[in-house]
């Protein structure tokens, strides 16, 4: 019934976009758009991938430069990373995602429309079966004035999961708790916490095993990460980094199996990272979601989460968020 209801949505989205819309793709070309003709679709947008089953958080920015469309997209996972074909052609927005990053058999291929202000698509999953896509505006999030800050509020208590939920419940990986601190179980679920929040402080501590990686996510959306087997990987990819957008600088040295701390404050889109008391993100602006985040809707506030899906072991303690007055 899922599957019927999702076809019968796709062929009405289908209709209209009208296929005399759609242009043919190259995977090398990246075809130029008019300003007039691109200037409604520029900007940065939140994408919510519908399958049969389950929503998808995604991320899109357009701009024009020297008179070429370009994009940058945030896939269901991985990091923020320009596309090489997009354009647009009678009204129809057309972009790809290239299967060796969607880890699929062939090109993700996006089709969408203005609809007022909402973009509304289709493209397919990773077996053929058709999916739809919408997208809004994604929001500033700007602030002004100096924050005010609240009783701060103790996210580990050192003894238990307690107000902490896993994203698969039932996972032969769970996370456990050794000492007092919080281990990530390598390759299991991440670990969400009940509460939601919108600007904040958060104090953590952390011991990064060797080769292992996992990641503090703001709000659900944005990772800063940690690391121990990223190094070949580009700067934003490395340990204090938001993935895919900021990279720490300067960047300190991997100590695995050593304490260290993040202080973070999240303001808006504005973050600033201090790793062991070291500045080395300085109220910088966040563009968009990260891959792996709970969802796209950026206007809302989000609950901390600690990436448990990657290698290794990470173990987590002294976790104190304190809360920005509204």
């Amino acid at each position: 019934m899922k599957l019927w209801k999702s076809s019968c949505l796709a062929l009405a989205i289908l209709f209209f976009l009208s296929l005399d819309g759609y242009s043919r793709y190259a995977q090398s070309d990246s075809r130029s758009a008019t300003a007039e003709t691109a200037r409604p679709f520029l900007g940065r947008w939140d994408l919510t991938l519908k399958s049969p089953d389950r929503e998808y958080p995604s991320w899109l920015e357009l701009r024009q430069e020297d008179e070429q469309l370009k994009a940058e997209f945030t896939s269901r996972w991985g990091n923020a990373r320009p596309l090489s074909t997009v354009e647009i052609s009678a009204g129809v927005l057309t972009f790809v995602s290239a299967k060796q990053e969607e880890e699929r058999k062939d090109d993700m291929v996006f089709h969408g429309r203005l609809l007022g202000t909402t973009l509304l698509g289709t493209t397919t999953g990773p077996d053929g079966s058709p999916w739809t896509w919408s997208g809004r505006r994604a929001p500033g999030l700007k602030r002004t004035g100096t924050p005010k800050w609240r009783e701060p509020v103790q996210l580990f208590n050192g003894k238990d999961l307690t107000g902490w939920h896993t994203s698969s419940p039932d996972s032969a990986q769970p996370w456990t708790v050794e000492n007092g601190t919080l281990v990530s179980p390598g390759h299991g679920p991440e670990l969400i916490h009940d509460l939601k929040f919108e600007n904040f402080k958060l104090h953590v501590e952390f011991n990064c095993g060797t080769k292992a990686n996992s990641g503090v996510y703001l709000r659900g959306r944005y990772e800063v990460q940690i690391e121990d087997n990223s190094i070949k990987e580009p700067p934003s990819h490395h340990t204090g980094g938001v993935y895919g957008f900021i990279a720490p600088s300067p960047e300190m040295p991997r100590k695995p199996g050593e304490w260290q701390s993040f202080d973070i404050t999240l303001i808006g889109r504005m973050v600033t990272v201090v790793q062991n008391g070291k500045t080395i993100v300085d109220n910088q602006e966040i563009p968009g979601i990260t891959g792996g985040a709970l969802d796209s809707h950026e206007e809302l506030p989000g609950p901390i989460y600690l990436q448990g899906t990657e290698d290794g072991h990470v173990a987590f303690r002294n976790m104190v968020l304190t809360p920005a007055v509204k």
